[in-house]
C-alpha cells in the first residue's frame, strides 16, 4: 500500500492483466510454489498478495473476489499457515516449510521452557496460559481471559503479534461478535489457537531434530533461489 493524498492506495495489479489473481486457490497455490508470500507489498518486488491481485478488488462489496475475506477462508482450510509471522506482519507459509519456521524460530524452545529461561515475558505467558487450556479464541475473548483490557494489562495485540512470530500462536480464521440475540455486529476479528492443537503436536515439530540455524538457512536459500541474490538483504529480515 502507498499513500496518497491522506488514503492509502493499494499497489496491485488492474484487471485486465492476465497475470492477476482472482480466488483464494490462485493465492495457496502461490503460496506452496513460494512456501512464504507476505499479505502486503514489501522491499521485495511482486513478492505479496497485494501485487498479485486486483487493486479495486480489496475492501469490496464481493467477498469471494475480496483477497482480505479470502484469508479466513485460506487460513481455515489448513492448507497453509497465516498469521503475522513476517516482521510483525500479515502473511502465509506452506505446509512443507511451516515446521522449518517453527523451528527457527522457537530456537528449539517449546513456551514453557523459553519463559523459564528468561526469554518470554509475563504478559505472553498471560496469553498462552489460556490457549493452552482452549482449542481456539476470538481476540476479544482471549483479551478478557488473558487480563488484558480496561484496568488490566496493556498491549494486548503486540503481545499476540509476538506470539504469532514465534509460531506458538496462529490464525484460524475470522469471527465477528454476536448480540443476545446471536446476531453478528461489527467486523471480524481473529480467531487464535495454538499451532500445535490447530495443525497437530507431531508435525509443528517435526523439524526439533534439525539445528535451528540449519532452518534458517534452508529457508533463506530457498527464497533466494527463487527471487534472486539481490534480494537476500530483504529476505533475510523477513526470515529473521
Amino acid at each position: 500500500m502507498k499513500e496518497s493524498n491522506g488514503e492509502w492506495i493499494m499497489c496491485g495489479l488492474s484487471e485486465e492483466d492476465p497475470n492477476c489473481i482472482r480466488n483464494y486457490k490462485g493465492i495457496v497455490a502461490k503460496v506452496k510454489e513460494y512456501g512464504f508470500l507476505p499479505l502486503f507489498k514489501n522491499k521485495i518486488p511482486g513478492f505479496s498478495v497485494e501485487e498479485m491481485t486486483s487493486s479495486n478488488a480489496w475492501w469490496g462489496d464481493k467477498p469471494e473476489e475480496d483477497p482480505w475475506e479470502w484469508r479466513g477462508v485460506i487460513a481455515a482450510e489448513k492448507e497453509v499457515a497465516y498469521g503475522k509471522f513476517f516482521a510483525n506482519k500479515a502473511g502465509f507459509i506452506s505446509m512443507e516449510w511451516y515446521p522449518h519456521f517453527v523451528n527457527h524460530r522457537r530456537a528449539g524452545y517449546d513456551f514453557d521452557s523459553r519463559y523459564e529461561d528468561g526469554l518470554a515475558s509475563h504478559k505472553q505467558k498471560l496469553v498462552m496460559d489460556v490457549m493452552e487450556k482452549e482449542e481456539s479464541l476470538q481476540s476479544f475473548r482471549l483479551k478478557a481471559l488473558a487480563g488484558f483490557g480496561r484496568g488490566g494489562e496493556k498491549g494486548f495485540d503486540s503481545v499476540v503479534t509476538s506470539l504469532q512470530m514465534l509460531s506458538y500462536l496462529t490464525i484460524i480464521g475470522f469471527e465477528k461478535k454476536r448480540n443476545k440475540k446471536n446476531e453478528e455486529y461489527g467486523w471480524a476479528g481473529a480467531v487464535y489457537a495454538t499451532s500445535e492443537t490447530y495443525f497437530g503436536y507431531d508435525f509443528v515439530r517435526s523439524a526439533y531434530k534439525d539445528d535451528p540455524k540449519e532452518s534458517k538457512e534452508m529457508m533463506i536459500s530457498h527464497l533466494i533461489g527463487l527471487l534472486g541474490e539481490e534480494n537476500e538483504k530483504e529476505i533475510k529480515k523477513l526470515i529473521k
